[in-house]
């Protein structure tokens, strides 16, 4: 029987083009890469919200709070054999005032939601990975509205979230080694991104399955 796979991330995940902000097809996003390259020996769910935070409410867009949805999300999409969590790009904008060390906290809340199943096969918990997302890079003028500033934040997350994916047992990925912010905008990845992405996700994907 194939396994399971939930991606749980932000308009990265979601797919959102950085040349116009309308969403990249499905074969071009990173869930999708995966699956394909998994070759029939897991479903794999895609679950993007476009300004997705870890653990942040945001008063101008509701329903952006990822710890407040993930637990119903994971009962939905039942059973699970693996997690894959990629957030905090958003939360690294200044208007949040966090710092990489205490967004990387709010994920290890997100690892025990997923710890406290049970949502996989047989009754037991699935496993997680958490993903640490490309930093910021140059960001266009409209981007920079948002996020400028929040650029030394963002590179830290790498370094807070493979701390926190050690200290919680779950399995940590860097993004920003295979994959880096599109010159379009500094914030998302363009369809090359998400290719090397999902195919680099696999190669962590496989062993755990």
């Amino acid at each position: 029987m194939a396994k399971s796979i939930l991606c749980y991330g932000d308009s990265i995940t979601w797919g959102y083009d950085p040349k116009d902000g309308s969403r990249l097809p499905p074969e071009d996003r990173w869930p999708r890469v995966l699956e394909n390259a998994l070759q029939g020996r897991a479903r794999v769910v895609e679950e993007g919200l476009n300004a997705r935070t870890v653990a942040t409410d945001e008063p101008s867009r509701p329903n952006r709070n990822g710890l407040a949805l993930l637990p119903p999300l994971l009962e939905a999409h039942a059973p699970l054999d693996i997690v894959i969590i990629m957030l905090g790009t958003n939360d690294s904008a200044p208007c949040y005032r966090l710092t990489a060390g205490e967004i990387a906290m709010d994920c290890a809340a997100l690892i025990r939601a997923v710890s406290a199943g049970p949502s996989a096969p047989g009754g037991g918990a699935p496993r997680t990975i958490l993903v640490a997302p490309p930093p910021l890079g140059l960001l266009s003028a409209e981007m920079a509205l948002f996020y400028a500033d929040g650029e030394a934040t963002s590179r830290g997350l790498t370094a807070a979230y493979r701390t926190i994916a050690e200290a919680r047992g779950a399995v940590f990925f860097d993004a920003g080694q295979v994959s880096q912010a599109s010159a379009a905008d500094g914030v998302h990845l363009d369809a090359q991104g998400q290719r090397q992405l999902g195919l680099a996700l696999k190669e962590v994907v496989e062993p755990l399955l």
